[in-house]
């Protein structure tokens, strides 16, 4: 793989991990054996039966799980200590055989970058979970499906685009960030109103019927 390549790939390993981690090594692993594309030989582990199985079985489960508005949050919850560290590890793994500093930086960008998908993904999900309709929901989770296997195809034929679209995402992602968390702290504020003012009114309701009547 040539340097720009290189970027692409390692860009696109991190990007695609936080919003799909398990579509993401299961495209990778295929293209991989079918031999569409050369992966770098520390990932080449990726086209393992046993690795693409599992990779398989696991985005199985999340593509019922991430269309189920609510668990959907709390499965993103849960892979913000699964999606982050394993898009620093193929990053670093991505860019092949380099100094170790080298390594490194693409260890730290790469979890970066994942860091930033994944939370732009699950806030954008949890704003979506206020519409009382599922079809949203669904739309959302297929469309992200799409993009990781549309945008890891084009990581890999067209680096040059990947990397200028990536770019473009990640000047998105910084504007929209605080917006999402903005609105995610007032969905939960008015959840937990929500519960707050019934268990008040439980209590009023308890105080009533145990006060006795004046006399």
């Amino acid at each position: 793989m040539d340097v720009v390549s290189t970027i692409a790939l390692t860009m696109g390993v991190a990007w695609a991990s936080g919003i799909n981690l398990y579509a993401a090594i299961f495209m990778l692993g295929f293209m991989g054996q079918g031999g569409y594309i050369d992966l770098p030989t520390d990932l080449e582990v990726l086209t393992s039966p046993g690795v693409m199985m599992a990779a398989g079985f696991m985005y199985f489960i999340e593509f019922f799980v991430d269309k189920t508005p609510g668990v959907d949050t709390g499965w993103d919850a849960l892979h913000s200590f699964i999606r982050i560290p394993a898009g620093a590890i193929l990053a670093a793994k991505a860019v092949g055989d380099v100094a170790p500093d080298f390594e490194l930086i693409a260890l730290i960008l790469g979890g970066t970058l994942a860091a930033g998908t994944h939370f732009t993904k699950a806030g954008t999900r949890v704003m979506v979970n206020t519409s009382p309709e599922p079809f949203s929901n669904w739309f959302v989770s297929l469309g992200e499906d799409a993009m990781v296997i549309a945008g890891l195809w084009t990581a890999l034929q067209y680096p040059i685009v990947f990397i200028v679209l990536v770019v473009v995402f990640i000047a998105l992602m910084i504007w929209l960030l605080p917006k999402l968390w903005r609105g995610v702290k007032a969905v939960f504020r008015k959840i937990a109103r929500l519960f707050g003012g019934s268990k008040a009114a439980e209590s009023t309701a308890t105080e009533k019927e145990t006060t006795p009547p004046a006399s």
